[in-house]
């Protein structure tokens, strides 16, 4: 079987926050998965994709997976709506829309199709991720 090409991660680091845009891994590519997380420190997968991986050897690694979106329609590639997840958190943390697409495209060449980038100009923050200390949750890493 052929090896497919994925896409490096690529780190977004943006005021107290730290995500970490990755491939959807499989059981085949989950132990190059987990160095990569560990490399970058992450301690919780936000699992925007449908079920490709058993998530026990992360638990058991110390990284917490949890579902962050709801099953896709149409088949729709859920993975592709990670960089969306990463906007709206910058957004939310008072960056304006346009600025978050092109500061995560700069990362991540051709992320947020059309659709998404509708969606995001419509999205109105409601602020929550608006932190009174900055340096509280400087340490933390997303990975989606």
């Amino acid at each position: 079987m052929a090896r497919m090409n994925r896409p490096a991660p690529v780190e977004v680091s943006y005021k107290n926050m730290r995500f970490l845009i990755t491939h959807n891994p499989t059981n085949a590519t989950l132990s190059s998965f987990i160095e990569d997380l560990k490399k970058y420190g992450a301690t919780t997968v936000v699992r925007v994709c449908e079920v490709t991986y058993d998530k026990a050897p992360l638990e058991k690694d110390g990284i917490t997976v949890v579902r962050g979106l709801a099953q896709p329609r149409r088949q729709e590639a859920a993975h592709t709506w990670a960089p969306v997840l990463v906007a709206l958190a910058l957004i939310e943390s008072g960056m304006k829309y346009e600025d978050a697409i092109q500061f995560i495209r700069q990362k991540r060449r051709g992320a947020i199709n059309s659709k998404q980038l509708t969606y995001l100009e419509k999205y109105r923050p409601k602020q929550r991720l608006r932190f009174k200390d900055p340096h509280t949750h400087k340490t933390k890493c997303c990975v989606m």
